[in-house]
């Protein structure tokens, strides 16, 4: 269970640095080559954080069965993010904790998304945008799963927000709202 508000989102080098001297529990890797993840892993877990990959978002890595298996096997980051359902279960099957994204776009892609989790039953589902408190309640309400909030959350208000509406955490690339 993560036990931690806010899950900061690394886009660059600088914010990782200054991440793995912080007093934050997770990082959440975003926008990195295949060739640096797996030393950035490393790093990550001798300052003993917690890894969340978005392997959505990984240069050079095919989220495919062999993919899957390279980051179950070799990379062994504590988790991962993405809106592939194959992934998820891939990522299930490597004991990695699994974040299904699903995007807010209209009612369609909410009753297809829906669908998909209870099929493939993630740890947790990211909800983007974040900043939708009552479809944070309701989504949370549909598929019993704890719920991250992300996307577009600009202030500590909107965070207050979310996780009022029943959010177990925020992502968020926004260092100004990573307050450990």
């Amino acid at each position: 269970m993560i036990e931690q508000r806010i899950l900061p989102a690394v886009k660059n080098m600088k914010d990782f640095e200054k991440l793995l001297e912080s007093d934050t529990n997770y990082i959440v890797l975003l926008d990195t080559r295949i060739a640096l993840l797996k030393s950035l892993v490393r790093y990550s877990k001798k300052t003993e954080k917690k890894v969340f990959v978005h392997t959505d978002l990984i240069q050079g890595l095919k989220t495919d069965e062999y993919g899957m298996e390279f980051l179950g096997q070799e990379v062994k980051p504590d988790g991962i993010i993405s809106t592939r359902a194959s992934v998820i279960q891939q990522a299930k099957k490597y004991k990695m904790t699994a974040i299904q994204r699903m995007f807010l776009i209209d009612s369609h892609a909410i009753d297809h998304n829906l669908k998909l989790i209870r099929k493939t039953k993630p740890d947790y589902v990211e909800l983007l945008p974040g900043v939708l408190p009552e479809q944070i309640t309701a989504i949370k309400e549909a598929v019993g799963i704890p719920i991250i909030a992300g996307g577009l959350i600009r202030n500590h208000q909107e965070v207050d927000q979310a996780i009022e509406a029943g959010a177990t955490a925020i992502s968020t690339s926004r260092s100004d709202l990573w307050d450990f």
